[in-house]
């Protein structure tokens, strides 16, 4: 009987290509939104920061880890949850965290300081936690994963638009600001669009295997929800800034996680299934708890 760590989630050649340039385009329009005013409000309030770095690139991957030697899943779907923790905030964030009557500008300032961290911290995470359990340990001996080829992969999708945009943003203000106000939404669209695609290529590995994951990545999701929340309330933060870093720690980008797991393991089962559901079910999750929280007062 196949297991999620010997069935391939396809995605060819072409499409992989269409996939880069999509992501690109969208971290570019994320970037276009982004003014250096933005990342002030973080170091005027350094506490904002160490918050939002702590509960994304800290304790998430960690907590993963800890959930993997707990549920032991299969070895696939382990990685794959490595993977989405270690990615940075998901660009619907911003959106998501506006809904919620969060702190709109805070969201925006770690998305981008995100960003720019997780050229470096995403193979960091994910490189450390998946050696460290001996079965995604021996997935990743199996594929030759290189540090260097998976950090030069996220600088060219994360770190090079990021930088363009925000130097057009620059230099091109009032063109700029009219601009990513069409292409936020747009953004939105083509991460939908880049999971959708996903799903309907392998429909029947999906329909027969994602029993497996909903479970783990809806659990994954309120986990990384509740850290986000919990980090924010320990370090006292106002409850405007709770539920941004909450929204930031649980939103990730899985469209990133997508792209890594097609280029470097060929979509392999479980890890393709478990990014793939992640990017659907935090869409829903986050929407479900921005609805409520528009709908209070305090």
């Amino acid at each position: 009987m196949e297991t999620l760590d010997s069935i391939i989630i396809n995605y060819d050649t072409q499409g992989l290509w269409v996939l880069n340039i999509a992501l690109a385009i969208v971290m570019f329009g994320v970037a276009l939104g982004i003014a250096v005013k933005d990342f002030k409000l973080l170091f005027k309030e350094p506490k904002l920061l160490i918050a939002g770095v702590l509960s994304q690139f800290v304790l998430l991957p960690f907590i993963t880890f800890l959930v993997v030697l707990l549920l032991k899943p299969q070895p696939s779907i382990a990685l794959g949850m490595f993977m989405v923790a270690a990615c940075p905030g998901g660009n619907i964030s911003n959106f998501m965290t506006h809904l919620a009557k969060g702190n709109t500008a805070l969201s925006i300032s770690l998305t981008a300081f995100a960003t720019i961290l997780a050229v470096f911290l995403t193979p960091i995470n994910f490189e450390l936690y998946g050696n460290l359990y001996t079965p995604t340990a021996i997935l990743l001996e199996e594929v030759h994963l290189s540090f260097l080829q998976l950090l030069k992969l996220v600088t060219l999708i994360l770190g090079i638009p990021l930088i363009l945009g925000m130097l057009v943003r620059h230099k091109y203000e009032t063109l700029v600001i009219r601009l990513s106000k069409l292409l936020k939404p747009l953004s939105i669209i083509v991460f939908i669009a880049i999971v959708c695609i996903a799903f309907y290529n392998n429909l029947d590995v999906f329909v027969g295997y994602v029993k497996n994951v909903i479970g783990i990545g809806i659990f994954h999701n309120a986990l990384a929800l509740l850290l986000g929340f919990l980090v924010a309330k320990l370090f006292k933060l106002s409850f405007k800034n709770q539920k941004t870093i909450m929204i930031e720690t649980g939103i990730q980008n899985s469209g990133l996680g997508l792209l890594l797991i097609f280029t470097f393991f060929n979509g392999l089962g479980g890890m393709a299934l478990i990014a793939a559901f992640w990017g659907i079910w935090h869409i829903i999750s986050g929407l479900i708890l921005s609805l409520y929280w528009s709908r209070k007062t305090n």
